[in-house]
């Protein structure tokens, strides 16, 4: 299990760096040239400027650098509303616990700066809590919704009866066994809801912010996926028309829209997870595959004598090898005793012994190996709370 995480985290490792190698050429090669282009202007209007009003280029270049620094503390050169006013602060409290930190307004005072760092400790860790509690009740309505549309279909089917409902006593998880909503599915109501939001944000932030249709919705990918690059920032201007009603209405989209997204890249995760497996398991069985079948020729034939066998300690590891003992002595011709068939379906017979009791007593369920197939199970830190719930409501396709 450890060597097997192990590789899991390796590859995904390298994969992530070669993602990043393969976006940074690419971002490269598009934005490079522009940038030239840009600079190549700027030396040339700073050239006609100095030489059409007489000045030397370190006093325009100081002159510059004093107007930076005024821009890191709110001054702009068109007038925009004051951003530590109450409502500036909300705003910016709002970026903060999200995580998307668009960097239009920092803190400058030492106070200010050592009150975000504990106040950001606590809001950050209570904000994602609310997105994966958010992504596990979302994936109840999910599943209570499907599970209600699988039993309509069925008893149009006549499979199913009309009257038939479970105990008023049986509990809402329990009342979802049957029917449970796939990764998959999950993934493509969490794209269809997050499509929805950004086109109908981007349809407000056009003619009020007056930006192109393109411009809202890349800055409603960047403000929902929490990664925040400041170039586009909703609300600075001083006035709006409907400004309360606007203000609002960018709150709830940034809420809903930070929400579908955090939901959409942890269920991305797990994809991304069964693929790694995937890979693995592909890799594994190119290079094991010929020692299993060597292993498998040399023991086929091989009789064991049942007080040799009786000395392993059973579990269900060694009831695949005395499987693979039994079938060697079918295809030896060898008849075996009753005690040595017992013996060797000693673990199949325990285990079926086992659910039967469970389904007789009604007691809770265990998670399936399917479950785990569709790597559901497991999970630690942020996603924990998320895996487990996906483990409760994960599909067999």
């Amino acid at each position: 299990r450890l060597n097997a995480d192990n590789a899991r985290f390796l590859l995904l490792a390298v994969l992530i760096v070669l993602y990043m190698l393969c976006g940074a050429a690419v971002f490269s090669a598009i934005e490079l040239p522009t940038e030239r282009e840009a600079k190549e202007r700027w030396e040339e209007r700073l050239e006609n400027f100095t030489r059409r009003h007489n000045l030397s280029r370190a006093e325009l270049r100081h002159f510059l650098r004093e107007y930076e620094e005024a821009s890191v503390a709110g001054i702009r050169v068109d007038d925009i509303r004051p951003r530590w006013d109450f409502t500036g602060a909300f705003y910016f409290v709002g970026t903060v616990v999200s995580t998307i930190g668009f960097g239009m307004t920092t803190p400058a005072t030492v106070g200010g700066k050592i009150f975000l760092i504990f106040y950001g400790l606590i809001g950050c860790a209570g904000t994602i809590l609310f997105f994966n509690l958010f992504l596990e009740r979302l994936i109840t309505v999910i599943a209570y919704v499907m599970k209600s549309c699988h039993e309509r279909q069925l008893r149009r089917k006549g499979v199913l009866p009309h009257n038939g409902r479970r105990g008023s006593g049986t509990s809402e998880v329990d009342s979802l066994v049957g029917w449970k909503p796939s990764v998959y599915y999950v993934m493509l109501i969490l794209c269809v809801a997050s499509l929805i939001i950004s086109c109908c944000a981007s349809a407000m932030y056009t003619p009020i912010e007056g930006w192109s249709y393109f411009d809202s919705l890349y800055f409603c990918f960047v403000a929902f996926s929490t990664i925040g690059f400041g170039d586009l920032v909703s609300s600075q201007n001083i006035r709006y028309e409907s400004q309360g009603l606007y203000r609002f209405g960018n709150f709830v989209f940034i809420l809903m829209g930070v929400c579908c997204i955090y939901s959409l890249f942890n269920v991305i995760s797990i994809v991304i997870k069964q693929s790694i497996n995937w890979i693995l398991k592909k890799l594994a069985c190119k290079c094991c595959h010929r020692c299993q079948r060597r292993l498998f020729r040399s023991r086929r034939n091989v009789v064991m004598p049942g007080n040799v066998r009786s000395q392993r300690n059973i579990s269900i590891e060694t009831d695949v090898v005395n499987e693979s003992d039994t079938d060697g002595r079918r295809l030896s011709g060898e008849m075996i005793s009753m005690k040595d068939f017992l013996a060797s379906n000693k673990v199949s017979l325990a285990i079926m012994q086992k659910q039967l009791s469970e389904t007789a007593n009604g007691y809770p369920r265990q998670m399936s190996s399917n479950s785990k197939q569709n790597g559901f199970s497991g999970g630690v830190g942020a996603l924990a709370i998320m895996n487990n719930r996906l483990a409760e409501t994960s599909v067999d396709r």
